[in-house]
């Protein structure tokens, strides 16, 4: 079961919350305190995520409230934690060790995930279970107060720098599929770990394939029950579905803003049809931009559902339309590529890039967080409620399922 969550009896209000944030500011001036003290002072005022419990880095105030500190932040020139470096830390690893953690797990893991000091990544996917990730392979044996984890998990964003991971592995091959799975934190420097890149479409291996053998994790390090993974992987998948396709933007932003920029500063290849389909493309990246929007505000008064499938969905149809609109608008120029070279990048940086990048990049957007075909029965059953597809191996147990 999870742990209880803790907090103070009275949550703060904004104008408390903008005092304690001043104080923080007082107490260690950004100018001159390093980087990192800073983000650790931050994290112990309970001014990282403000609505979690006191002492996890929160005061257990409303989420809303988060942008009052923000600001306060950015005004006065704080450095913030880089999140799109830690984002699978901050926006997957973090709620489901919040949600399903002892008390030892959140105050060892939470901090050092949120100051960027840990950097975290996902074991989920496998060769041979990838749409359907409940069929995965991966074993573990309990053996006394540890378990011992063998097989081989593929498609891992940052692994090759990463401290720590979420995974999931088999405990009961007797058990149907979805029931005989538990969750696990991995130590990636466990010397049966071997992290190997994969070369994409883009030339880089931002992701990888990561094999585990004999590797021991601790029964201590395990969040929710014994074959109880694949609920506690339910957090982690919707949470991960908001971080992908739910982020902040401002109008214009994101990879619809590239793409209106070009369109702006070359008006020798504007044609008819082209602005049509820019002003279409524009309304639905708008429509999307304020739909995320309230999607945040529903998160305020609880956990992320269906809806983050959804958003998901357009974010990966937006991208790919837009980035092949733009490839398309410049015409052979849009084809080239200039640092085709083969590199181990921290992140995936969108606009900072090549057309001929994005448009390549983003044809992975239908498939990471979720493929797009099982977005759609996601939100087909659960958000417009029709019948679900027959299924055959729903009762069947796992060793008997063919492979």
């Amino acid at each position: 079961m999870p742990a209880p969550a803790h907090g103070p009896s009275t949550a703060p209000d904004a104008a408390e919350l903008t005092a304690r944030t001043r104080k923080l500011l007082d107490e260690h001036p950004p100018t001159t305190t390093p980087r990192l003290d800073f983000l650790r002072a931050r994290f112990d005022a309970g001014l990282a995520w403000v609505h979690y419990p006191e002492g996890l880095g929160g005061l257990g105030a409303p989420r809303s409230l988060q942008a009052v500190v923000d600001a306060e932040l950015a005004a006065a020139g704080a450095p913030d934690n880089d999140p799109r470096r830690i984002g699978i830390g901050l926006g997957m690893a973090a709620p489901t060790v919040l949600q399903y953690g002892s008390e030892d797990v959140k105050r060892r893991f939470l901090k050092p995930l949120w100051t960027g000091e840990e950097v975290w990544c996902q074991l989920f996917s496998e060769p041979g279970a990838g749409s359907d990730l409940a069929a995965l392979g991966t074993r573990a044996v309990r053996e006394g107060d540890s378990w011992v984890v063998d097989g081989q998990k593929v498609w891992t964003s940052s692994a090759h720098t990463a401290r720590w991971a979420i995974l999931i592995a088999r405990t009961d091959p007797d058990l149907p599929k979805h029931r005989g799975i538990t969750y696990f934190i991995c130590d990636m420097t466990d010397p049966g770990v071997e992290v190997r890149p994969l070369r994409q479409i883009t030339g880089e291996a931002e992701f990888n394939e990561v094999f585990l053998t004999g590797v021991r994790i601790p029964d201590a390090h395990r969040l929710g029950e014994v074959g109880d993974g694949w609920r506690v992987a339910q957090t982690t998948l919707m949470n991960e579905r908001v971080s992908i396709g739910g982020g902040r933007l401002p109008r214009e932003g994101g990879m619809i803003g590239k793409l209106a920029e070009t369109w702006r500063a070359r008006p020798e290849l504007r044609t008819h049809e082209l602005h049509q389909r820019l002003l279409d493309l524009w309304v639905d990246a708008e429509v999307a931009r304020l739909t995320g929007e309230r999607l945040r505000q529903q998160l305020v008064a609880g956990q992320p559902g269906p809806e983050g499938s959804a958003m998901k969905l357009g974010f990966a149809r937006l991208n790919q339309e837009i980035s092949g609109l733009e490839v398309e608008l410049l015409g052979e120029e849009g084809l080239l590529y200039e640092d085709w070279t083969m590199v181990r990048p921290e992140l995936v940086d969108f606009t900072g890039r090549d057309a001929g990048y994005r448009y390549l990049r983003a044809k992975g957007n239908s498939i990471e967080g979720g493929t797009s075909e099982v977005l759609l029965n996601i939100v087909a059953e659960r958000v417009l409620g029709l019948p679900p597809e027959p299924r055959n191996d729903k009762d069947v147990p796992w060793k008997e399922l063919a492979r």
